[in-house]
């Protein structure tokens, strides 16, 4: 037996935590998400966004959506540009991990749409209004997951 998730995400509740820091690209990460979403079937009421100020306090935000047992999937949104100091690389890496370790501990997919990238222009591309934006990206891999996750919870 083979199981995989769907493409359509009607009927299941999604997460959004999204770092308002970098705004040029979060917003455009933002939409991306809520684009494929809509497009997947998700309902608007299905959608909870939580806005925190920067990709560190994601992975807590997260934690509690999930905590919260009323979420199938959660999509992280970030954007951390590497600057001249050691920040990028402290600030990357705890939020990456931080945010598998809300997965591990509750059971709730988390999809990682945090960009690090080396420059402004690499951002911008990777938020922009097309096919190829991370958060509609990471909006997809947690329609996947959600919907494998109630596939593998039922009876076989």
């Amino acid at each position: 037996m083979e199981l995989q998730g769907t493409s359509s995400g009607a009927g299941c509740r999604f997460g959004i935590v999204v770092s308002r820091f970098n705004p040029e690209v979060t917003t455009g990460l933002l939409r991306g998400a809520r684009t494929a979403l809509a497009e997947a079937g998700v309902a608007e009421s299905d959608i909870s966004v939580v806005h925190v100020p920067g990709a560190f306090e994601i992975p807590l935000a997260a934690m509690k959506l999930a905590q919260g047992k009323r979420i199938d999937a959660i999509i992280t949104l970030g954007c951390l540009i590497k600057g001249d100091t050691m920040h990028f690389e402290y600030i990357a890496s705890a939020a990456a991990q931080g945010i598998m370790n809300v997965t591990t501990a509750t059971g709730v997919p988390v999809a990682f749409g945090v960009l690090t990238t080396l420059t402004d222009e690499q951002a911008a591309e990777r938020a922009a209004d097309n096919p190829n934006n991370k958060g509609r990206e990471a909006a997809l891999a947690a329609i996947e997951m959600a919907t494998l996750l109630r596939r593998l919870w039922q009876p076989i």
